[in-house]
């Protein structure tokens, strides 16, 4: 099903895509490329939406939080809004401070990209991003795919994000969505509930980050509150929350909310993941249901390369963020939806 949602300030149809995998819905809007709302069964049977959001577009225009947002050129943060390639610098737009964070102060997330395919259970936007966008080089064509479907008692949410450059260029997307897996319902008795999950990744290695946030030399979890190898809960190990990349060993990660049932398992073909417990969200953004969200009702789990990789030195390890023309930059997040018994 496709529906309005709304129209931007210059008059632009803001559409919105309903997909349904069994009682499952996932809601994409157009705006951002953006998961608009995410509704999966508890243990119980009962349905609610576990994505922090906004009920109309006007929410999505006046606030820029991310909620579930298509994020790029190059998400998280690139340090002193700057980089190299191929001798040359490039300075980007600085929306951070100093630094550039989730492309820039008009990243991916502000756009209206468009439908290119649309069928039961899948559809496919895109978008073209202009030579000197934000301060990056070369054209860059994009496409991110939603489909959503029934695996068992699974209810599995994939989204395929792919690009081609027309000159070399840094690419790094992500999904931003914020969950709460004690639904939206949930949040008005079970404020912060995001610190009582459990949260569990393959990853032997994480990235410290200064003041800036900017991250340094992979170092080892054992012995630190980022060791999640074998399941932790709650996430209250570190002060103030998480906003850390973790060098994954195998691209998989589980989250659970005992209380409901609902457990998120995440796989991924990219080689960081940012655990960010909602650490910025002070009250002042009203969402969905006009409840002003809080600090760790949600959090985000986002596959990505890892943040500044643009200017970490090769021996570092984090792999090439430079997409060159002729080739295709592809990166996937699956998301597979079900519950456990009490108890577990």
């Amino acid at each position: 099903m496709i529906e309005d949602f709304g129209r931007t300030p210059e008059g632009a149809s803001v559409e919105r895509i309903t997909l349904e995998a069994g009682a499952a819905r996932a809601r994409i809007l157009t705006y951002g490329a953006t998961l608009q709302s995410l509704e999966v069964p508890d243990r119980g049977g009962d349905l609610d939406d576990v994505a922090l959001g906004h009920d109309d577009l006007a929410g999505y225009l006046n606030h820029r939080s991310f909620f579930g947002s298509t994020v790029g050129r190059v998400a998280n943060r690139i340090a002193g809004g700057r980089f190299t390639l191929d001798g040359r610098e490039f300075r980007l737009a600085r929306n951070e401070g100093d630094n550039t964070l989730h492309g820039g102060p008009e990243g991916f997330d502000r756009r209206l990209w468009r439908i290119e395919a649309a069928e039961e259970g899948f559809v496919r936007l895109a978008l073209t991003s202009p030579d000197g966008d934000q301060g990056f080089p070369g054209e860059l064509r994009l496409r991110v795919t939603y489909s959503f479907a029934q695996e068992g008692e699974a209810a599995v949410l994939t989204i395929l994000q792919e690009a081609e450059a027309e000159a070399p260029t840094p690419v790094a997307l992500t999904n931003h969505s914020f969950f709460a897996l004690a639904g939206a319902r949930g949040l008005e008795s079970r404020p912060q509930s995001a610190l009582t999950y459990r949260f569990k990744a393959a990853a032997s290695r994480y990235l410290p980050v200064d003041a800036a946030r900017i991250p340094s030399f992979p170092a080892p979890v054992a012995g630190t509150p980022f060791d999640f190898r074998d399941g932790t809960q709650p996430l209250t190990g570190l002060a103030g929350g998480y906003d850390h990349c973790l060098c994954l060993d195998q691209g998989r990660a589980e989250l659970v909310d005992p209380v409901t049932g609902r457990r998120m398992e995440l796989l991924t073909d990219q080689p960081g993941l940012q655990l960010y417990t909602g650490n910025f969200l002070k009250g002042a953004v009203v969402g969905k249901g006009g409840r002003a969200y809080v600090k760790h009702d949600a959090l985000c789990l986002e596959p990505q390369i890892w943040p500044n990789a643009v200017n970490m030195p090769p021996e570092w390890g984090a792999g090439s963020a430079i997409l060159r023309p002729g080739a295709r930059y592809a990166a996937r997040i699956e998301l597979r939806f079900s519950t456990e018994a009490a108890g577990v």
